[in-house]
């Protein structure tokens, strides 16, 4: 099922890895995005409106705002035992996200001016939860927990309903737990568009976070600039490194467990072992019986997904380095041995037991991603994309002084009179 690429077929490797950088949003797609997001922005509710009769088959304005009442009738709709673990859930991404907040911090100069920067939390953020028929309380954790330890005021949830026009339960029930009130049944293009502009229903943010489809991902990137963004997340990824020490049992798991997401997931195996390699692929056959989306799962790891057998393991971090995947495990003898040579990856898991859902779902660092060979220049989301950093500048008498004639020789030399002048009419009068 894994096509195999071997180490000296390095240009084969090169030409797999380009077929799959030729990005994952359609120039149909960008176009109808456009449209909706100008309707949007120019018509308001009126616009979201007529998309989402299309699309999510909501029929009434008032029907956008989730009322306080079917919170909370949806969320008891929530088992017991998941309120627990999405409580145990929320306990450790708070404790995690806690050390990622950014701090003030001033400096000061040998005559007493001080230079620094202050931190404060952005006003109003968007958390983008996928819907129809698939459940994802874990967003919404992953979303929030940062966003509010990070001191934003208001939190809202958008979220497109499912065939029987309600949103998912769980969803519902996590957004309470964490005391989210303003959740609205808008998902897609419409919904991305109507946070980032406002409306007379849906207020005006200044950062839309969250995952989702291709027209959700385009809509993000046609409305940043207007508003923030994460980052636009394209297909999920996973790549395994592993040697013979490693489970082929465990590691087919967990490609598939990438595989499951999307038919355009890529799922890489990267081993020293062609033998470990044919072992995985067998292990991969007799599991996929078992899955419920075995037919998403066979397309994504036959179209997008390689098995690439290395002379030896050290050489695995130069390939994972250029895919930059958004997961990747390393499951061999010396985990801390590979990780010293891996510079582009969004979340590393070391060892056999730490396998990638546990990332997803508990263990405290954030699943929200870099995908797509992103991982090379962002990062995840954590705390600090939830603030923003002002510089402070208190410059005295004497560090003018001393630094003023360097800075109008600078402004002088970039043609910029009135800059000059603004220096030199407070050192003349000083004289």
């Amino acid at each position: 099922m894994l096509r195999v690429l071997s180490w000296d077929e390095k240009s084969s490797i090169e030409v797999f890895l380009r077929q799959k950088d030729n990005g994952f949003i359609p120039e149909e797609v960008t176009e109808t995005v456009k449209k909706i997001v100008r309707d949007v922005r120019d018509r308001g509710d009126s616009a979201v409106l007529e998309y989402s009769r299309k699309f999510d088959n909501v029929y009434d304005i008032k029907d956008f705002r989730v009322s306080s009442q079917a919170l909370e009738k949806l969320a008891g709709e929530a088992e017991a035992g998941f309120i627990e673990a999405i409580g145990k859930s929320i306990d450790n991404i708070k404790k995690f996200h806690m050390n990622m907040a950014d701090r003030d911090f001033n400096i000061f100069t040998d005559n007493g001016s001080v230079l620094g920067s202050r931190v404060t939390p952005i006003d109003k953020a968007a958390i983008y939860v996928p819907g129809g028929k698939a459940s994802y309380p874990s967003t919404v954790v992953m979303c929030a927990v940062p966003a509010m330890i990070a001191g934003v005021r208001e939190i809202i949830i958008l979220t497109p309903p499912s065939d029987n026009g309600s949103i998912n339960p769980y969803a519902a029930a996590t957004a309470r737990l964490l005391g989210i009130d303003k959740v609205f049944s808008i998902g897609g293009a419409q919904g991305i568009a109507a946070a980032a502009f406002g409306t007379a229903t849906i207020p005006k943010v200044d950062k839309i976070v969250g995952p989702g489809n291709t027209y959700v991902a385009a809509a993000k990137r046609e409305v940043y600039g207007f508003v923030d963004i994460d980052m636009i997340a394209g297909p999920s990824e996973i790549a395994v490194v592993a040697d013979s020490s490693a489970n082929p049992g465990w590691a087919a798991a967990d490609l598939m467990s990438q595989a499951e997401h999307d038919e355009a997931a890529r799922c890489f195996l990267v081993t020293d072992s062609r033998d470990f390699a044919a072992r995985v692929d067998a292990e991969i056959e007799r599991q996929l019986g078992h899955m419920k989306r075995k037919e998403i799962i066979s397309r994504a790891l036959e179209n997008n997904s390689a098995a690439i057998v290395t002379d030896v393991i050290e050489q695995a971090a130069d390939i994972i380095n250029r895919i930059a995947p958004e997961h990747l495990e390393i499951m061999t003898e010396n985990p801390f041995g590979v990780l010293k040579d891996i510079k582009n990856a969004g979340a590393i898991f070391l060892g056999a037991y730490s396998t990638e859902p546990i990332g997803d779902y508990i263990a405290g660092p954030n699943h929200v991603l870099p995908t797509y060979g992103t991982a090379a220049f962002f990062s995840p989301l954590s705390t600090r994309d939830f603030q923003k950093r002002s510089s402070l500048i208190y410059y005295n008498k004497e560090d003018l002084a001393a630094y003023g004639s360097a800075a109008i020789k600078i402004a002088e030399a970039e043609g910029l009179e009135a800059h000059a002048n603004a220096l030199k009419v407070r050192l003349q009068y000083d004289k």
